[in-house]
């Protein structure tokens, strides 16, 4: 991708599936990357694995739910290497339930990952990005929020949300060179999929419909989503913003 070299992002959700393939596609183009989590066991252990490839590496363990966590690791990061030009808002949690079994502390902790930790993140990274003559962000939305998705209900509204407020944001400031974009994977076979299947019978259905349902007659691998990132990333991507794509394997062909 054009002009990847040398720019500094930073990725949430870096020691999942989707987040670990994204990191290690950025090590490949050479940028400088802020590895974040929660979980800093896992963490570690990435930044260890990136940095033996040569990935300049900065990992960073922090609760992206906690606006002044985020706040002060922001500033690590830019103190750190002196910019920040990527964001890419990847971290998410679910679990498999229809709307009715679900009660509220369920809620409030899916939309604190979901919806109201990218929030925080655009909030403490992009003043970064503005007074720097612009940046790119990244939001990794989900197919869930474009179509909906049986047992993903408030998951699904998060995913929507974030959505929406993506383009809303791009609208906002693409007067200050940030443009904003959103992937959404379709169903990929992470942990938090996997996970589905440890719901019992219900999950198992859900997992079991979803291949039978793609195109491509399988499900995604985490590997299929950084492609998209770093175009999004990249200068070929300047004059693009507001953008939604599915990478589903045709599971959705939305217009």
């Amino acid at each position: 991708m054009k002009d990847l070299k040398g720019r500094v992002a930073i990725v949430t959700g870096a020691a999942g599936g989707i987040g670990q393939a994204i990191c290690e596609r950025f090590v490949e183009e050479d940028v400088k990357l802020v590895a974040a989590d929660v979980n800093r066991e896992a963490l570690s252990k990435l930044a260890a694995e990136l940095s033996a490839k040569g990935g300049e590496v900065f990992p960073l363990a922090f609760d992206i739910t906690d606006f002044d966590a985020v706040s002060a690791a922001v500033e690590q990061a830019h103190g750190h290497f002196g910019q920040i030009d990527i964001l890419v808002n990847n971290a998410g949690w679910d679990i498999a339930k229809p709307f009715l079994e679900t009660d509220p502390a369920l809620w409030d902790k899916i939309i604190s990952i979901n919806l109201r930790g990218p929030l925080n993140l655009h909030k403490a990274v992009m003043p970064y990005m503005v007074a720097n003559g612009g940046g790119k962000v990244i939001n990794i939305a989900s197919d869930a929020g474009r179509v909906g998705s049986s047992g993903e209900s408030v998951y699904a509204a998060c995913k929507g949300g974030l959505i929406a407020f993506s383009k809303t944001i791009a609208r906002e400031n693409a007067r200050d060179n940030v443009r904003v974009n959103v992937v959404c994977p379709g169903p990929t076979d992470t942990a938090l999929l996997r996970s589905f299947v440890g719901e019992g019978e219900y999950g198992q259905k859900i997992y079991d419909k979803l291949q039978k349902a793609i195109p491509l007659k399988r499900l995604g691998q985490p590997g299929d989503i950084p492609g998209m990132v770093a175009f999004f990333a990249s200068s070929d991507a300047d004059f693009i913003t507001g953008q939604v794509i599915s990478v589903s394997g045709g599971l959705t062909m939305h217009g």
